[in-house]
């Protein structure tokens, strides 16, 4: 039976919020093989009977079923609207209409009237108290009444209430952006809150990022000194009027019982200075302030319509210890990023104190100096009742231990629970296989990911730092989009991004940029340098490339098409022969081949500078060719050419060696096509040499870690990426897993052999990075890939790499138009491959070292070098085969 089975919103299910119709696509659902589309009728409508439908495509022949951008339609702001969609087939059956899908639209920047109000006085920028906002609004009759939306937003982070009750599940809004140039609001639902007469809407107000104290600067009001707050509500009546209501001079103000919040610091909340029912319209509210206006650019604001950070998932704790030295410790089992939530009966004054921790030391005690200057404390005073509730509002925390520096009576683990927090997203991957150690490892990576993709892509979740580092973001973007539905979180960063360069076209170390100093506030990093780091600044064209590939989405290459080309643009006004360097560079960050007390790998920034210069000029020629820009693409692909040129001439010997002899330098030169491929094999010799001088070890750092294994699975040795990827001492990936770890480390010996530590001043235990082996987990051992002229997955190539004396692997990755799996299992001679291949796309299938077709399952495989190959459409397919001996 065939039918539409999800239909999406800017390629997520969920979409509150959206000042343009947003681009649709729908996954189908078939019985039968080799399904592909061939016609769509869709619907819109404000009403969920499509009674009168306000759009009508008709039958339109295409076999477009993602991507599809309906601009003649204009939105009303504020609405509801309901979309439907049927189709037929190439083997003339027809759908049904599908269920409807819904989505809300927002608040054009020009239709605002709330005005930015505050609660605090000048005075109040040295300190990071909570505030709280309250006013009431009438209503005649709820049976005249169609909806009523709220847009809200602030200059630091806010928390929505109405007649008591949070209003949406959103938590640390509106997230952290580059605020001067855009500041996202968020849309909810209010029409099952309100109640006829009188409404309250309260909201309570933290410091943030907007004006907390931010970076291991430890810089206070780098965006602003006063935190505030906006709304607009929209009450839609039934006989198609509306009235408008927001934020203005007549709302009043207190402070909260929130007495200190700071996103590294943690929160101080007093519960006897709550006020019981101060968001309810019984309140007495004589006692409160009046507010300030504060003039601020309503212009910048946006809508954010997904992917918010939300609560994900609960812990319940472990174990509850006392350490050798006396302290007691709650052990949740797993590293995360979130809060504490807890229940505790004490008498007024009684306080709970925690603080959040990784590790434990070699003895066992708990371990903070790897925070730095974050204290990562709760303090909660009790007011005395019966039981007590409690989590902060403001604030997160990296962790996996807790320990209780105070805390009234008798303490149980039932009293405690772990709240996961991370930007909303839908788990897209799946990956399991008969070796524990992967599954483990695939584990760490994914957890690495919850823990920093809290709004923005972090570097870690738990120290004075938590920055939007560019080249973390830019390693680990494939692999995160592998793992989740990336592409509404990467194209809010991606935007911050094109803010926050440079009109040169530079692009800072960190975004939202907080390093580079405002006035004469210099916070430029060791040499002077903010921004224009190679494989760090890449991220603007590696980035948008990744979503294109992912999900088909050339909407984000559009938007950052100026952002890519400035920045190839910068290195290419910098470059001397193609070859380029500007202030600050990070090489090949934490590599092991650094010299002793270095965080510099040995790598040559010279020859990284060009590797990168190199690749960023071709994707941008690939993505203009991609968005039809045919100049632009012959431009940039000489450019491309000429710089693999120079890169030949300064780095290959006339005998065809590569003349640095580092694994990084090898596996940047193979994985970027940057050999002449008359000396490929040799310098594919050369890598393998490096990696036997160390045992069969790595030794690279961010730069060259994350393409390791594919430079040797591309170039015939695939034994030897499953070797080094098996690896389980120190250093490996596996070594990380032995040790207990439960995310990734920043460093491969964070802790080491000996049980001692890394330096303490950069040894973050959730530091997704070396995490970019994931992609290489589904690219290359399960063979999930896309064909750049059809990407998103529309034509999949699937190209297994049984190995690694694994009997068995399964692997999921939820693409736009559907599941895509795999399953291999292995003995000492066969292999046999299970795949399923969603309807409306087609896959070439890729027997990598089949000698001999036992069962093709009818598909008619032709021969290749190394294998067999063939096109298949979809559906689900069971091939046997003999392997050759390698």
């Amino acid at each position: 039976m065939l039918r539409v089975e999800k239909i999406l919103f800017n390629y997520a299910e969920r979409l509150q919020g959206t000042e343009d119709f947003p681009v649709v696509g729908w996954q189908i659902q078939s019985d039968r093989n080799h399904v592909i589309q061939k016609s769509w009728r869709l619907q819109v409508s404000e009403d969920a009977g499509f009674a009168e439908p306000v759009y009508d495509s008709q039958r339109v022949e295409s076999a477009q079923s993602q991507h599809i951008h309906l601009r003649e339609i204009a939105l009303m702001p504020s609405r509801r609207y309901f979309v439907r969609v049927k189709i037929s087939d190439n083997d003339g059956e027809c759908s049904e209409w599908s269920q409807a899908t819904e989505f809300v639209s927002g608040l054009p920047a020009e239709c605002w009237q709330g005005k930015f109000i505050s609660a605090e006085e000048p005075a109040d920028k040295v300190i990071s108290k909570g505030t709280l906002l309250r006013n009431q609004l009438h209503l005649a009759k709820l049976e005249d009444i169609a909806s009523v939306f709220v847009h809200a937003s602030a200059l630091g982070i806010y928390q929505l209430y109405c007649n008591g009750r949070k209003v949406g599940n959103d938590e640390l809004t509106p997230g952290w952006t580059s605020y001067d140039h855009q500041l996202l609001y968020q849309t909810y639902d209010l029409t099952p809150l309100v109640k006829a007469g009188n409404n309250v809407l309260g909201a309570s107000i933290g410091a943030g990022w907007y004006k907390g104290d931010m970076s291991f600067n430890r810089y206070r009001n780098y965006y602003g000194e006063r935190t505030a707050f906006i709304c607009q509500v929209v009450i839609n009546y039934k006989d198609g009027t509306r009235q408008l209501w927001g934020t203005d001079e007549h709302w009043q103000s207190s402070y909260s019982p929130v007495l200190f919040s700071e996103i590294y610091d943690g929160e101080i909340y007093d519960a006897r200075l709550e006020q019981p029912g101060w968001n309810m319209a019984e309140f007495d509210a004589g006692k409160w302030r009046a507010v300030s206006v504060i003039d601020a650019d309503l212009s910048v604001l946006r809508a954010q319509g997904d992917a918010t950070v939300q609560q994900i998932e609960t812990i319940a704790p472990v174990s509850f210890f006392t350490t050798p030295k006396g302290e007691r410790v709650i052990d949740f089992g797993q590293n995360l990023t979130g809060w504490v939530a807890f229940s505790v009966k004490g008498r007024a004054g009684d306080k709970v104190v925690l603080r959040h921790f990784e590790v434990l030391d070699a003895q066992g005690n708990v371990y903070l100096a790897n925070l730095r200057s974050a204290k990562q404390r709760i303090e909660y005073t009790l007011k005395g009742a019966e039981e007590e509730h409690y989590h902060p509002r403001f604030t997160f925390q990296g962790f996996r231990y807790v320990k209780i520096e105070s805390w009234p009576g008798e303490f149980s683990l039932s009293q405690v629970t772990a709240v996961v927090i991370h930007s909303q997203m839908r788990q897209t991957g799946e990956f399991v296989c008969s070796n524990p150690d992967l599954n483990q490892l695939h584990h760490n990576i994914l957890w690495g990911l919850k823990g920093n993709f809290v709004d923005v892509p972090t570097d870690c979740p738990q120290r004075d730092e938590r920055l939007g580092w560019t080249g973390d973001a830019q390693i680990f973007c494939r692999t995160a989009s592998y793992l989740m539905q990336t592409r509404n979180f990467f194209a809010k960063w991606l935007a911050d991004l094109r803010y926050d360069q440079t009109p040169e076209g530079a692009v800072p170390h960190v975004v939202p940029d907080i390093l580079t100093g405002k006035s004469d506030n210099d916070l430029n990093l060791t040499n002077g340098g903010t921004v224009a780091a190679a494989a760090w600044a890449d991220a603007a064209v590696i980035n948008p490339w990744t979503m294109y590939l992912m999900y088909g989405d050339r909407e984000t290459l559009r938007q950052q098409y100026a952002s890519m080309k400035g920045w190839v643009d910068f290195m290419r006004n910098h470059a001397v022969d193609n070859q380029w360097r500007y202030k600050l560079q990070f090489g090949d960050w934490v590599a092991l081949d650094a010299r002793e007390g270095s965080y510099f790998g040995a790598t040559p920034d010279a020859l990284i500078c060009m590797a990168y210069f190199a690749l960023s000029t071709l994707l941008f020629a690939k993505a203009a060719k991609a968005l039809g820009e045919e100049d632009d693409y012959q431009h940039y692909f000489a450019l491309h050419q000429a710089i693999v040129e120079s890169f030949q001439r300064e780095f290959f010997t006339a005998t065809g060696r590569l003349a640095v002899r580092t694994q990084t330098a090898h596996i940047l030169a193979l994985y970027f096509n940057l050999v002449p491929e008359a000396y490929r094999a040799k310098t594919v010799a050369g890598l393998l040499e490096l990696l036997a001088e160390h045992d069969g070890h790595l030794v690279t750092g961010f730069v060259g870690t994350p393409y390791f294994c594919h430079a040797l699975s591309e170039n015939g040795q695939v034994d030897a990426a499953w070797l080094l990827l098996l690896k389980d001492d120190f250093p490996s990936w596996l070594y990380q897993v032995k040790a207990g770890a439960t995310t990734i480390w920043e460093h491969w010996d964070g802790v080491k052999p000996d049980g001692t530590m890394w330096s303490p001043d950069m040894n973050s235990f959730n530091h997704y990075a070396y995490g970019a082996i994931g992609e290489w987990l589904y690219r290359a051992a399960a063979g999930i890939n896309t064909r750049e002229d059809e990407p998103g997955f529309k034509h999949s190539i699937l190209r297994p790499l049984p190995g690694g004396g694994l009997e068995w692997l399964k692997a999921r990755y939820s693409s736009v138009y559907g599941d895509i799996c795999v399953h291999w299992q292995q003995d000492a001679q066969t292999v046999t491959l299970e795949v399923d291949i969603p309807a409306n796309t087609r896959s070439t299938l890729i027997l990598d070292g089949a000698q001999t077709l036992l069962d093709a399952n009818g598909i008619a495989f032709a021969p290749m070098d190394g294998g067999y190959s063939a096109e298949v459409g979809s559906g689900h397919y069971r091939v046997i085969f003999l392997r050759e001996n390698r």
